[in-house]
């Protein structure tokens, strides 16, 4: 009835599934527990009209243009660049920090001369992770290094990770690195920008085929069995190939240990106001218990008297509670994956792809290259 079983309706699974209906004709169905299409990407108009971002907001900023020219077949764009300032001794200020962030931190003189000296160490618009910053032997260098790093990252790594940045892989430190230049862009990619009508209108058109079937509300194992090395589904032998794209613990039922994550609990509020905040996203990195406030009018212009704010709170990811967001990356937990990993290849139909699937860390334009890749390569 089916060639193929697809775990999961966020980017990686829809992507896959619609390449593999329209483009080899497949019979595909598509499996998902929430009642939803999207995965984290999900967005829907509230009761103030304004398009918000279920899972915390979502930009969309890439180098790729195979990417962009691809999901262009299933949305028109607006151009968006996100912009963040963070809360830093009562000030809010541009961050990545650049030098406009300098000169607005530091009396002139003293910016002046900060400015000089990273112009003297590093190119112009390039990006210094802060803990390379910290490894300088210039003293002023190191001043400006760790005012940064106690000011912006310390305690908001700690809210949303729970750990020091040191103990953090380099990868995560340096998604927020120090910008040599004055670009207040939070990103820098060629392409920025946002679905016109939402990244739930978008993946609802890639999954709009006759090929594909959707099942919402319903748990992989609700439908299909893993018994030794093969999968049954709807209680018979599934001949076809399963792309799975969610949590790989789960899959195998923890024999190696939980995956850690963390989560975010989401709290939305109507503000009886036009306008919140100057920008879409404000950080809060020492201040409050939550990590950051978004406004979604800012991303989603909306002609609406009230606006919609949410305020992030981290908190550990506890299964059967909340919704895990990011996979945390150290040493054990990566040692812990690859014996899931090696487990799974023993597996001849199963593919694995996704963030929860691959736990690894994606960004959207990434996991649609990826998706797009695993099509080509894995289950064509």
């Amino acid at each position: 009835m089916f060639d193929y079983l697809i775990v999961g309706a966020g980017f990686a699974g829809s992507v896959i599934a619609e390449r593999l209906a329209s483009q080899k004709n497949a019979k595909v169905l598509v499996v998902e527990k929430r009642n939803h299409i999207g995965g984290n990407c999900y967005d829907y108009k509230d009761e103030n009209n304004i398009l918000i971002h279920k899972y915390g907001p979502h930009l969309f900023h890439t180098n790729n243009k195979e990417v962009v020219d691809y999901l262009s077949n299933f949305t028109d764009w607006d151009i968006y660049s996100h912009e963040v300032l963070a809360y830093i001794d009562g000030k809010k200020v541009p961050i990545p920090f650049n030098f406009n962030t300098l000169y607005e931190v530091f009396p002139l003189l003293k910016a002046k001369a900060l400015e000089e000296k990273l112009l003297k160490y590093y190119d112009y618009n390039s990006k210094v992770p802060i803990l390379e910053l910290k490894k300088t032997t210039d003293k002023d260098l190191q001043f400006l290094a760790d005012f940064i790093y106690e000011k912006i990252f310390l305690n908001y790594t700690a809210k949303q990770w729970g750990m020091k940045p040191e103990e953090m892989d380099g990868a995560v430190t340096a998604r927020v690195p120090v910008f040599i230049g004055r670009d207040n862009r939070y990103f820098n990619d060629s392409y920025q920008m946002i679905p016109k009508n939402g990244y739930t209108s978008m993946i609802n058109s890639m999954l709009d085929h006759k090929n594909i079937k959707i099942m919402l509300n319903t748990d992989f194992k609700e439908i299909c069995e893993l018994k030794e090395k093969d999968f049954y589904l709807f209680g018979s032998k599934f001949d076809g190939k399963v792309i799975y794209t969610g949590q790989i613990d789960e899959l195998f039922e923890y024999k190696f240990g939980e995956l850690p994550y963390r989560s975010v609990d989401m709290k939305f509020e109507t503000v009886e106001k036009e306008f919140y905040q100057e920008k879409a996203t404000v950080n809060y990195p020492n201040d409050y218990d939550f990590t950051r406030i978004t406004e979604f009018k800012h991303i989603h212009p909306t002609n609406s008297p009230k606006t919609t704010i949410l305020k992030e709170y981290p908190q550990e990811y506890i299964i059967g509670q909340n919704t895990p967001y990011y996979p945390i990356f150290t040493n054990e937990n990566q040692e812990k994956y690859s014996k899931y990993l090696e487990h799974s290849q023993e597996f001849k139909s199963l593919v694995m792809v996704g963030r929860l699937a691959e736990y690894k860390y994606y960004d959207m334009d990434d996991i649609v290259e990826r998706a797009l890749e695993v099509f080509e390569k894995e289950v064509r």
